[in-house]
């Protein structure tokens, strides 16, 4: 009898882009999806491919093999781990470090990531488009701000929250190659710093890294 082929993840992405700190997550878990590529911030085409399953024509979406949706890269990582609790990408519920994981994925997804929303369009705060270079250097000294804020409120093992690599390592380690880059990263976060450098350096991840968000 010819097995049956098991329904797949599907997850809306691009190289270089939040959707790849839920890639690595798969990885890691060795979850088998589909990706669906493109950079909805700059391709119509991408945009009104995401359309039927997001409305925001955002990624990263992942459709459950039900036909679920969801979205936002923080909510997909948390459920991702919990999902794998084996895997041991996220403190269990009822670790104490579980308070300040569910902290900081939040922090990260509202305070520093969602900020990238503005500057591929600045007209979406209102500013018109020759005050495009001002506003990116001022979104760019806040998303410096808010890493030096969680920099000093942290006391990082050997990942973040200590011991074991976790899917906020992941996030960080993602969302700090965007900008202001990584050189003002080390820079205002040097408590975080040798924790990234580790993650960029992780052996399970060293191809999937070359291939979907090269650092240099």
């Amino acid at each position: 009898m010819k097995k049956t082929e098991q329904p797949r993840l599907t997850l809306y992405g691009a190289q270089a882009s939040g959707s790849i700190a839920v890639e690595a997550a798969l990885t890691l878990l060795n979850m088998p999806y589909t990706l669906v590529e493109g950079a909805t911030w700059a391709e119509e085409e991408a945009r009104d491919r995401v359309a039927p399953v997001n409305p925001m024509r955002q990624i990263p979406t992942l459709v459950m093999p039900d036909g679920e949706v969801m979205t936002e890269s923080a909510a997909i990582l948390i459920y991702l781990a919990d999902m794998y609790p084996d895997a041991r990408l996220a403190p269990l519920p009822q670790d104490p470090a579980r308070r300040q994981f569910l902290r900081w994925m939040l922090y990260v997804s509202s305070a520093i990531y969602s900020l990238h929303w503005i500057k591929p369009e600045v007209a979406r705060i209102g500013a018109p488009a020759s005050a495009r270079e001002s506003v990116v250097n001022a979104v760019h000294e806040r998303i410096a701000f808010c890493w030096a804020n969680m920099d000093s409120q942290l006391q990082p093992g050997r990942y973040l929250l200590g011991d074991q690599l976790s899917v906020l390592d992941l996030y960080v380690t993602v969302v700090s190659r965007f900008g202001p880059w990584r050189d003002r990263f080390y820079e205002v976060a040097p408590r975080m710093t040798p924790v990234v450098r580790l993650v960029d350096q992780e052996p399970r991840l060293a191809a999937f890294w070359r291939e979907r968000f090269p650092l240099e």
